[in-house]
């Protein structure tokens, strides 16, 4: 069975270790900027949001590579870019509906999550378990679902 990220704002403090984590995993630096995870901070709320690719089923970046620079990992489930084939043209960040593909500036490619080859560092880093790697089933539509209830609910007070 597929694992993915499960991602609860509800425990996140904001500690960006995640961000440290992804950034020295893939880019040997700890800079935030060049992560692939990012907390969102509501700073009216007081309130963190981590959140990353999704590793969408019906991957739209992937179907939107004119290059078919992104390909599935059958192994994690996670949709890979190839930096030897990626010409940087950006319309898989277009394409991405949530916002969670890059563009490095430095290296002219785009980057998202890849589930660092089924061991994701951001979960490692979390001290709150605020990120974790569950059994693919346990995220999805129905979670989703239950939690823009419970949002709407709370609004609604």
């Amino acid at each position: 069975m597929q694992k993915s990220l499960y991602l609860d704002a509800d425990k996140c403090t904001g500690c960006l270790q995640c961000e440290m984590a992804c950034s020295y995993e893939h880019e040997g630096v700890f800079n935030p900027v060049k992560s692939s995870i990012k907390v969102f901070n509501f700073h009216d709320e007081g309130r963190f949001v981590p959140y990353t690719c999704t590793q969408c089923d019906e991957a739209w970046c992937m179907t939107a590579c004119p290059v078919d620079a992104i390909t599935l990992d059958a192994t994690t489930g996670a949709k890979v870019v190839n930096n030897s084939t990626c010409v940087g043209c950006k319309v898989c960040t277009i394409a991405c509906p949530f916002g969670t593909i890059n563009y490095n500036s430095s290296t002219g490619k785009v980057t998202k999550c890849d589930l660092c080859g089924g061991d994701p560092q951001c979960v490692d880093a979390c001290p709150t378990e605020a990120i974790t790697y569950v059994e693919a089933d346990a995220t999805g539509f129905e979670r989703m679902k239950k939690w823009a209830q419970k949002t709407d609910n709370a609004g609604a007070a």
